[in-house]
């Protein structure tokens, strides 16, 4: 059952419920193709040994999301407007903040900040006449500057919501005072701020626990988020097996709401990168099997 936040005006509730059918298929389940790492981890995630050619040209995003069965695909507006245009049918989630990986968290704490303004992406959706679903926005939980974003992600969430539209968070416990910020208690904490910030969608790191399994790890984060869709980070690059079965276990057996994917699939070559995109979609959106998704993704 789809839950309308009470921020949403009453006269944009059918566009947020289209946006939402839209991105989910029907099934309140989000496949999110995460293209936000450009920026992130700056050219390591897209040139050199074992990352296909095709991933050097930053259209191969584009190329993949045309064709594949995604949610949604997460990418800063420069790099949109560069190249939307001629990629019209893809729903799109603007990533409002980012910075680099180059200072580490051992010289600072993270921060980053919103790039443009929330009236500026207005005006961008309607210049372009681009089908922008929503926004991301990452926020480190734990963090010295936590403050600075969690109130920014709190404005800009209303401000979202307002329009009909979708929020996402990205939320890492990440900063000195973290000792692990892949602990399921940590992971569930990172959940929760999620939900009280209003977002619709949180995506935190796959937790890490010496006795239970990552599925299991999971529920205490999908609890604590409650009506707010938890879903995991990628991380680097799998075995096309075992990046499904884990896929398949934040789903079925730790009730997340979708996945968030982005090396596993554009270091492939396109048609690669679109079979994977498809396997994952069915066992996101579509309840397939592991064993089901692997033939998808390799047939």
């Amino acid at each position: 059952m789809l839950h309308i936040p009470l921020d949403v005006p009453k006269e944009k509730h059918s566009m947020y419920t289209q946006r939402m059918d839209q991105i989910t298929y029907g099934t309140g389940k989000l496949f999110l193709f995460a293209g936000d790492q450009k920026v992130e981890h700056m050219n390591d995630d897209y040139f050199g040994p074992g990352i296909h050619p095709d991933d050097a040209d930053p259209e191969h995003f584009f190329r993949i999301a045309s064709r594949a069965k995604i949610g949604a695909f997460a990418s800063q507006m420069g790099l949109i407007a560069r190249y939307g245009g001629d990629y019209r049918s893809i729903p799109y989630i603007v990533k409002m903040n980012a910075k680099t990986d180059i200072i580490k968290t051992a010289q600072r704490d993270p921060l980053s900040l919103q790039w443009q303004t929330f009236e500026q992406l207005m005006r961008f959706k309607k210049l372009s006449g681009l089908n922008i679903v929503g926004i991301g926005y990452t926020i480190y939980p734990g963090g010295e500057n936590e403050a600075y974003q969690l109130a920014e992600a709190a404005r800009l969430i209303t401000d979202v919501h307002s329009e009909g539209m979708i929020a996402v968070l990205w939320a890492y416990a990440r900063g000195k005072a973290v000792a692990n910020e892949k602990d399921p208690h940590i992971s569930a904490g990172c959940a929760g701020v999620g939900a009280c910030l209003g977002a619709d969608f949180v995506k935190v790191n796959p937790p890490k626990s010496e006795t239970m399994s990552q599925g299991e790890a999971l529920r205490e984060a999908v609890a604590a988020a409650g009506r707010t869709g938890v879903i995991c980070a990628g991380g680097g690059n799998q075995s096309v097996p075992d990046f499904l079965q884990s896929l398949h276990d934040q789903v079925h057996i730790g009730g997340c709401r979708g996945n968030a994917t982005g090396r596993n699939v554009h270091q492939r070559a396109l048609a690669d990168a679109v079979k994977l995109c498809d396997a994952i979609h069915a066992i996101t959106c579509l309840d397939k099997s592991v064993k089901e998704a692997v033939k998808i993704a390799t047939t």
